[in-house]
């Protein structure tokens, strides 16, 4: 064993200043999922509503398509990191008010944040 002390690297600022996750998941079996619930439709707002505010790109906002999130009860659902805060919407408005406020802003939206005890 070596005398010599480790060193832990210092953290880097992450490539993306946030991601912003869309539950994208379809489940065939029956149950309710995301993807009956418009979320494809979210994504593609958001995504285009990111790019034109110029938000899109290195150092800045990250628009991501994910599988189920396990919180289904809420649904549709999208995920901002690095803040882990969750979000339930409905409409076009509803995805705007995110892009301008939390992911341009960095004002979380109050009146479209997940109850935290819903789940799948």
């Amino acid at each position: 064993m070596s005398d010599t002390p480790t060193t832990t690297p210092a953290a880097q600022p992450g490539y993306y200043q946030r991601h912003i996750f869309f539950c994208l998941n379809d489940r065939t079996n029956g149950e309710d999922s995301c993807a009956h619930h418009g979320a494809q439709a979210a994504f593609d707002r958001c995504k285009s509503q990111v790019k034109a505010a110029g938000l899109s790109g290195a150092g800045k906002v990250r628009v991501n398509k994910a599988g189920c999130l396990d919180r289904c009860a809420g649904g549709p659902i999208a995920v901002v990191y690095p803040e882990a805060v969750w979000y339930t919407f409905v409409d076009n408005a509803d995805i705007d008010e995110i892009v301008e406020s939390h992911l341009q802003n960095g004002q979380v939206v109050e009146r479209l944040l997940t109850p935290p005890e819903l789940g799948r």
